[in-house]
């Protein structure tokens, strides 16, 4: 069990740390962070994070994402999958992601 916890910049500035479900990732990164090196994906199961994570979005109808109110505990972190952007700078869902959804 690893133990300790982290604390994204966005939980002091925001109050909370943003997620993304799989299938909202590569699109949210496209629109965020395009080209950006050096990142990673946190696979976290939420059953196991001890901070309240509430499911949120912009309007009524729009997509929820999943925003952790407080430090994540790191025994929450099933995995840490590199997240390279292609060569032209965009994201896709790495092949990992996809093998974890099945286990």
């Amino acid at each position: 069990m690893a133990e300790g916890s982290y604390a994204a910049a966005s939980l002091v500035d925001e109050g909370f740390m943003h997620c993304s479900r799989p299938e909202q990732t590569a699109r949210v990164a496209n629109a965020g962070v395009a080209g950006q090196r050096d990142l990673v994906l946190l696979c976290i199961d939420e059953e196991r994070v001890v901070a309240d994570v509430r499911y949120e979005g912009w309007s009524d109808d729009g997509p929820r994402f999943p925003h952790v109110y407080g430090d994540l505990n790191l025994d929450a972190v099933l995995e840490v999958v590199d997240f390279p952007p292609g060569e032209d700078g965009t994201f896709e869902l790495p092949t990992r992601i996809s093998e974890l959804q099945g286990e």
